[in-house]
């Protein structure tokens, strides 16, 4: 990107659980949203310039990292510069996310007991857990769609119920060991 372009650039990605938006700051990744996600480009401070995909090489290496893991690869994380904005205690748990294997779930309690290690605190509410791993900027690499309830409820997805189901899926999980809520607002 040149000096007179904007701070943000953005790019759309067709994948099979519909448009993707993708953001880079020119050196790493700081958003990936599915459509209609909430939160949409809520960490992101300032507006998204909308370029072509191979005008940005962060923007190419996340369109490539996407193409292989929608056709049944694992790429690495590590391939990609990840930079999603946000607070120290969101880092971290964002951070724990990315150590959530391929193909496996964790719970929001098993989260909050690993930040609480990691941040020097006795306990972390889990609820702090869930708002934190709700606005996770970069869905999909960052995996978030990997978190369920201790009771294996699949509890809120940002991007959707049904989209999670669908990327839990498309990475051989179980799911019909999950349940899904009947009311509250994780539906």
């Amino acid at each position: 990107m040149s000096n007179t372009a904007a701070k943000y650039a953005s790019a759309q990605v067709e994948s099979p659980i519909g448009n993707l938006t993708i953001c880079s700051n020119g050196t790493a990744l700081c958003g990936l949203w599915m459509e209609g996600q909430k939160y949409f480009g809520g960490t992101i401070p300032e507006e998204m310039a909308p370029v072509a995909t191979k005008d940005d090489p962060v923007l190419t290496a996340t369109a490539e990292w996407l193409k292989a893991y929608f056709e049944g690869g694992k790429p690495d994380l590590d391939n990609l510069p990840l930079a999603p904005i946000g607070s120290d205690f969101r880092q971290t748990v964002w951070g724990i996310l990315k150590e959530i294997p391929y193909g496996e779930v964790t719970t929001y309690g098993q989260i909050a007991y690993e930040a609480a290690k990691r941040l020097g605190k006795e306990k972390m509410a889990s609820l702090a857990i869930g708002g934190a791993v709700g606005h996770n900027p970069i869905s999909i690499i960052i995996p978030c769609h990997r978190v369920v309830g201790t009771n294996r409820s699949l509890t809120g997805y940002a991007g959707g119920l049904d989209k999670k189901l669908w990327l839990l899926n498309h990475e051989g999980v179980d799911t019909s060991i999950l349940t899904r809520p009947t009311k509250g607002t994780a539906l």
